[in-house]
């Protein structure tokens, strides 16, 4: 069930089963929070680098659960999330131009404000931020 943050910055909030599935979940919670805040032109850029965040940590853990969330930081920033208690930390490979897999970071690090990630004692969170466009 989707929860809206009780405390601190607006954001949206979902578990839900680590596996491939689970990218289009993820998808619809970004694009529920960024109309509600009204920033619909993130949704495209923000669906994409959710997909990617999910899909790292179906491929590279063993979590049976993820944690993904959509934050209003501030009011020009907007943080994606994904949290699974794996301690393994995500790295961006150089990428040769015939390898079919290992753009997933690459693609989040050119559409996204910044990336990273927090360690945690139970796993990480794995992020990136967006601007919002002045109006």
């Amino acid at each position: 069930m989707t929860r809206p943050t009780e405390v601190g910055p607006p954001g949206y909030t979902e578990t839900l089963p680590c596996e491939p599935e689970t990218a289009r979940r993820a998808r619809l919670l970004l694009s529920a929070a960024l109309n509600t805040w009204g920033i619909a032109e993130l949704v495209d850029p923000g669906a994409l680098i959710v997909s990617e965040l999910v899909g790292n940590a179906v491929r590279h853990t063993s979590c049976r659960l993820v944690q993904v969330s959509v934050r209003r930081v501030t009011d020009d920033l907007v943080r994606i999330g994904v949290t699974d208690k794996s301690h393994a930390l995500p790295k961006m490979d150089p990428v040769a131009g015939g390898d079919e897999t290992g753009r997933g970071l690459v693609l989040v690090d050119a559409l996204s404000h910044r990336w990273g990630y927090d360690e945690m004692r139970c796993g990480k969170t794995v992020w990136a931020e967006l601007v919002v466009p002045a109006c």
